[in-house]
């Protein structure tokens, strides 16, 4: 009942397309980007969401070609480089909540590349799935699903507002200033 494109079946498209769609969440990444991104103009906005949906892309295509390369090189395994990564992301909030300080952030800085391009979007997650996509099924899938996942993270940061109003309030919970800094 499924169509096929470029040979593949379009069920099994989305089981490689879902993995990578969680990892990445647009949707739960939505309000940390409004908060970083507060006092910025259309232009700017517009500017940044396509310079973090860019890295993102450009760092999991590099991930992509010479993960497993490097990984095997250094001698780390998926698992390792879960462990590590969910570490750094405990780290930096245990951080935040425990010393955050009370001033206020410059909205113009390139916040586009880091945090947001990496590792919000692209984080640990969707790096490890990535892996897994490519040694399940092999290149073509994991590259189609991977086109696919920050097109959309460019329409939802994008059309940021109308996501907000469909989510409501409560969905679209804003972090106070002080989690950020």
């Amino acid at each position: 009942m499924y169509g096929v494109l470029i040979g593949l079946d379009l069920s099994a498209l989305l089981l490689f397309f879902i993995p990578l769609f969680v990892a990445i969440d647009a949707p739960g990444v939505l309000p940390i980007f409004l908060s970083l991104t507060e006092g910025l103009d259309k232009k700017q906005k517009r500017k940044l969401i396509t310079e973090a949906t860019l890295t993102a892309l450009a760092v999991s295509l590099v991930f992509l070609i010479g993960g497993q390369v490097i990984f095997s090189f250094l001698g780390i395994t998926e698992n390792d480089f879960r462990v590590g990564g969910g570490i750094v992301l405990l780290v930096l909030s245990v951080n935040d909540l425990l010393f955050s300080h009370k001033r206020q952030r410059d909205p113009e800085s390139t916040v586009g590349v880091v945090p947001i391009g990496i590792p919000l979007i692209m984080g640990p997650a969707a790096l490890t799935a990535i892996l897994i996509l490519v040694d399940l099924q092999g290149y073509l899938p994991t590259i189609i699903s991977l086109a696919a996942n920050p097109l959309i993270v460019w329409l939802v940061f994008r059309y940021a507002d109308v996501v907000t109003k469909v989510v409501g309030q409560a969905g679209s919970k804003r972090l106070p200033n002080r989690f950020l800094t």
